[in-house]
């Protein structure tokens, strides 16, 4: 009896030697991040999974192979399938193969890596390395190199997309558009490109030139743009009084959901409160997205009761997160959205649109529903893998579809030619006059109609009687 308890013991010792590196290398694989725009930074630490399938410790223990092995791990554990492209008895067959093969150095195991996770067909689930890593986190703690721009991959068309410039960037200040299609850097053709590749190219030297060929509307543009390092404050804000005279409105645009954002918007609120702001003008146009948090909270900040947004991964677990009672103006608003707002954005603008707290203003969104988790690797290299859907308040998956508007308004082409950033949130801007007449007649009771001819400037089209 005593010697089978001793085999059983040894045979214990020897399989927890065995998992030894397997788990050192998951614990020093970083935090999960939740993240729902181009990119993201948000700490939420996630515990070790162990009794995967797989080679031996030996195969996995040493460099290039254990980080292959480390991204195989997480997507098998963790990815929500959005295309089809994904099996599990395939996937389990690819990473067999991977760990068979010899690499000569990280490069090759990189390749390895990109390969494996674009069989998944989901351009949000994608590999950066070391350099790619750390821009990110610099990205998202509110601080962008480049020249602002956010990119996607469309599905179908494989093309590089501009899900929107950034405000202030040489990217806003060139006129560079949501949905405008790169099909080319400094002369290179983009087909084939992901988005990692685009934004190695993109990317450079501060005071350099990138020229990039521009598809809009079937035309193809040259835009020449000099990088830049820029600080991005997230929120900018001004106090304007309606053409009446009698209203006192609060502006207040938000850029991106990065790590200063809730802040940032919280001081807004409170100074319009004791500027005398009467009612609100939130302004998400062309906003990318960014933190879950971020979005969460701000929302928050507006909403008193009531369901923000809800997430469901792969098993169908739904994580929902509610208002706390603890809004700091009650006073009644409207929010600006167009094709560029998306995802956190998109989260922001229906849960305050479904809860009846504002009427969304502008044109359809983006239309991205997936949430990604930002992992760091064990050799300073990371993911991003798509983790689950959110759904709005009322149950709503808006991934591809985008949410539409209470009140449809648009530039029309000649106010796009001379539309300056200067000119948001005034009487220059024909959306945001818009958006502060249908706040006004939300004040007095008014109805308000749905569309808005913008090629009229007579604002009694966009109202009703």
């Amino acid at each position: 009896m005593i010697r089978n308890d001793v085999v059983r013991l040894n045979n214990l010792i020897r399989e927890i030697l065995a998992i030894k590196p397997r788990l050192r290398s998951l614990l020093r694989s970083g935090p999960l991040v939740v993240a729902l725009g181009i990119s993201g930074m948000a700490v939420a630490v996630a515990a070790p999974q162990l009794g995967l399938p797989g080679a031996s410790s030996a195969a996995i223990a040493d460099s290039p192979k254990e980080v292959i092995d480390q991204v195989w791990q997480i997507v098998y554990r963790d990815y929500l399938d959005s295309s089809g492209a994904y099996s599990s008895s395939r996937w389990r067959q690819l990473r067999k193969s991977l760990l068979a093969k010899s690499y000569a150095g990280t490069g090759e195991s990189y390749e390895a890596i990109r390969g494996m996770l674009a069989s998944l067909d989901d351009p949000y689930t994608r590999f950066l390395d070391p350099k790619e890593f750390k821009e990110m986190q610099i990205d998202t703690s509110g601080e962008l190199r480049g020249v602002g721009i956010q990119l996607s991959l469309d599905k179908e068309t494989k093309e590089l997309i501009v899900v929107a410039p950034i405000e202030g960037t040489p990217a806003s200040r060139a006129g560079v558009q949501p949905k405008d299609v790169i099909v080319t850097i400094d002369g290179k053709s983009t087909q084939g490109m992901n988005t990692e590749d685009a934004v190695k190219l993109i990317r450079g030297p501060e005071g350099s030139q990138v020229v990039l060929g521009l598809r809009r509307q079937g035309t193809v543009i040259n835009v020449s743009l000099k990088r830049a390092r820029i600080e991005i404050n997230a929120v900018s804000k001004s106090l304007n009084t309606s053409p009446d005279g009698r209203t006192k409105v609060g502006y207040i645009r938000l850029k991106q959901f990065n790590a200063n954002a809730s802040k940032e918007m919280r001081a807004a609120i409170k100074e319009h409160e004791s500027s005398g702001a009467q009612g609100y003008v939130l302004d998400l146009r062309s906003n990318p997205g960014g933190l879950l948090e971020a979005s969460i909270d701000i929302a928050r900040q507006w909403l008193d009761e009531g369901t923000i947004v809800s997430t469901r991964t792969r098993e169908g677990i739904r994580d929902v997160r509610r208002a706390t009672g603890n809004a700091i103006t009650d006073k009644p608003m409207v929010v600006l959205i167009d094709q560029g707002s998306a995802s956190a954005s998109e989260i922001l603008s229906g849960a305050l649109q479904q809860n009846q707290r504002a009427q969304l203003i502008g044109q359809k969104t983006f239309g991205k529903g997936l949430v990604q988790a930002v992992r760091g690797l064990a050799d300073g290299s990371g993911m991003t893998v798509t983790v689950a859907k959110y759904l709005t308040p009322d149950g709503t998956d808006i991934h591809k579809n985008g949410i539409e508007p209470d009140v449809t308004a648009a530039f029309t082409e000649e106010e796009m030619r001379r539309f300056r950033s200067t000119d948001l949130g005034t009487q220059r801007d024909s959306q945001y006059r818009i958006a502060e007449q249908t706040l006004l007649k939300t004040m007095s009771g008014l109805k308000v109609s749905r569309q808005f001819n913008p090629n009229t400037s007579n604002l009694v089209s966009a109202l009703g009687s």
